[in-house]
């Protein structure tokens, strides 16, 4: 089981600290969330079952992805992820750039978490149909997907269209970064089990993670990609070895946890997280 820290449930005067204070303590990633904007009327939830905004218009926001690339400048081991970018947002020569500068700066520890999104008002500000945000992201994977393995790319497609283009240098992990699906829908699964290397879903406890994650794998066979390689990951609780375990039994090849009450007690919480699981030092 790998281990990463939710920095998105920090104050950010805290992210370098526990960016850092994971390093030490072997933690695995760290995830950073993000948008473009809040817009001061919001609606909608990110979360199944809820209709109202998790967080106020107010909160602080950043560019994931210059962030991250940050945060690699002070680290040379934690993996360093996004949960989750909205890259249909963004024309595909922008998030494409943006991934592969921090997996070059970072030599290979990008791991990103894209999501449809969920905030309707963010792309009425955008100028951009939120109806259109699934075909529109999966059009913009698959222009990413070329712009990152393939020496020339032309494109003609519903949303984007473009002659022949370079795209260099190429991410340091080949064919491209981990691509992780986030959302918890039908569509999101579906998408996740077609064309990427992972899901990251919302938290989760041992009761209701097995359904989703056996609708992923009927999904997965479906797409006849059961025999592929394929990342499991979401926020739960953890208290004792025995729940590492059960989470293993279930598939789970991550868990990203806040394990404190406030940002203050943070570095402190994810030392008692550590020794819980018995978190083997880095190098080991």
């Amino acid at each position: 089981m790998k281990f990463g820290i939710a920095l998105g449930r920090l104050n950010p005067g805290f992210f370098v600290e526990c960016t850092l204070e994971a390093e030490r303590l072997g933690f695995e990633s760290v995830w950073l969330p993000e948008h473009l904007v809040f817009p001061m009327e919001m609606s909608r939830s990110p979360h199944p079952g809820e209709d109202v905004p998790p967080v106020p218009p107010s909160t602080p926001i950043f560019d994931c992805f210059a962030y991250l690339s940050f945060l690699a400048g002070q680290t040379s081991r934690v993996r360093l992820g996004s949960h989750v970018y909205n890259l249909g947002l963004r024309h595909p020569f922008v998030a494409a750039r943006a991934i592969q500068t921090l997996d070059v700066v970072s030599n290979g520890r990008a791991e990103i978490g894209i999501g449809a999104s969920w905030l309707e008002e963010e792309w009425t500000a955008t100028g951009l149909d939120f109806k259109t945000r699934g075909r529109r992201l999966d059009e913009a994977i698959d222009v990413c997907k070329r712009l990152w393995s393939e020496p020339v790319v032309e494109h003609h497609g519903d949303f984007f269209d473009f002659a022949p283009v370079a795209f260099e240098p190429k991410p340091v992990q080949r064919p491209w970064p981990p691509l992780l699906i986030g959302g918890e829908s039908d569509a999101a699964l579906r998408r996740a089990a077609r064309v990427a290397d992972g899901w990251i879903g919302m938290a989760h406890t041992l009761e209701s993670a097995p359904r989703q994650l056996d609708r992923l794998r009927k999904l997965r066979a479906e797409a006849g990609r059961s025999d592929e390689p394929f990342e499991i990951c979401f926020g739960a609780p953890v208290t004792s070895t025995d729940d590492v375990a059960r989470w293993e039994d279930l598939g789970v090849t991550r868990l990203v946890v806040s394990p404190w009450p406030r940002s203050k007690e943070a570095v402190e919480g994810m030392r008692r997280f550590a020794e819980v699981v018995d978190l083997p030092p880095p190098g080991e």
